[in-house]
């Protein structure tokens, strides 16, 4: 029998969650670079090294869930940190800005803010009481502060690409953004042009194609060095505004995919190599150290509770 270990972290899933069976519903055009039938590896070219990137990404963190009293009627609650950061690196890296708050998410009007030694939690509104609508409207905070901070870093305007840690929505209006999907949960692409996926080596691309779910982009798969030896190990997947030119969006396809090899990371210092690159594992430990400690949070929370 021959099989591959996934370098993941298994705490983390697994880095290639695709079924082909199961085909995404989006709308896909696959011919927008190339014809479909010449679709192939891409070469992007080699680095010279010299590209100014931002890489942005957020953390968030449960620190308690709450119950409000009202009236003899108890509604749910969650009380929760996010921060949210950028690092550049141009030759050097250099981290900054970060956003760093805290809120009370909850479905229920009449929630109060909570202050606490650790800082106030301010009322956060979510679409629903259930755990999936306190997680949502948690991850959408999370997402504003992202923007935030990738607004205030290419505020300069001597920025080539912005890596944005998941997918662009929602921030496509930034410019030379670029959307970093780590892992799939979805086949995009027909059978045929999957394998042309799996046989991507690191540095190639596959051709651009559009895709159009809720929202419209431009998509294309890269391969990362390093990743075990199955088909889709250290495949990403990178997209960017459909408002661009095929020509632009070509050209900014080439760029990341030459650039982004040098920061894979390794699987011996990082549980999610090759995908999460060195700058933003990084970014995600300065970030998740600026939430504070849990233990005084949650202790912070009880007091103010009682």
């Amino acid at each position: 029998m021959r099989f591959t270990v996934d370098p993941w972290d298994p705490s983390y899933g697994t880095s290639n969650d695709v079924d082909p069976v199961d085909a995404s519903r989006a709308d896909v055009d696959c011919e927008i670079e190339v014809p479909a039938a010449q679709w192939a590896p891409r070469p992007a070219g080699v680095s010279a090294g010299r590209e100014r990137i931002v890489f942005v990404d957020g953390v968030r963190r449960v620190e308690a869930h709450v119950w409000i009293d009202a009236d003899g009627i108890a509604h749910h609650g969650t009380c929760a940190s996010y921060a949210a950061g950028a690092v550049r690196c141009d030759g050097t890296a250099v981290c900054g800005p970060a956003v760093v708050g805290r809120g009370l998410f909850t479905a229920y009007g009449g929630a109060e803010p909570i202050p606490t030694a650790a800082g106030e939690f301010a009322v956060r509104v979510a679409p629903s009481p259930s755990p999936e609508g306190l997680s949502l409207a948690l991850q959408e905070r999370m997402g504003e502060a992202e923007l935030e901070a990738a607004e205030v870093a290419c505020a300069a305007g001597d920025v080539d690409v912005v890596v944005l840690d998941g997918p662009l929505r929602g921030r496509q209006h930034l410019t030379g953004a670029v959307g970093y999907v780590k892992t799939h949960h979805v086949a995009y692409l027909p059978p045929e042009l999957n394998a042309v996926v799996g046989r991507l080596a690191p540095g190639q691309r596959s051709p651009l194609f559009a895709l159009g779910t809720t929202w419209s982009r431009i998509s294309w798969y890269l391969r990362l060095p390093g990743a075990a030896a199955s088909p889709w190990a250290g495949v990403v997947r990178g997209e960017c505004s459909a408002n661009l030119t095929v020509a632009r969006a070509a050209a900014l396809a080439d760029m990341v995919t030459a650039a982004l090899p040098r920061f894979a990371s390794a699987a011996h210092k990082e549980g999610r190599a090759p995908q999460n690159l060195y700058p933003i594992a990084g970014l995600e430990r300065e970030l998740r150290h600026r939430l504070g400690d849990p233990q005084l949070i949650y202790r912070a929370l009880r007091r103010a509770a009682a």
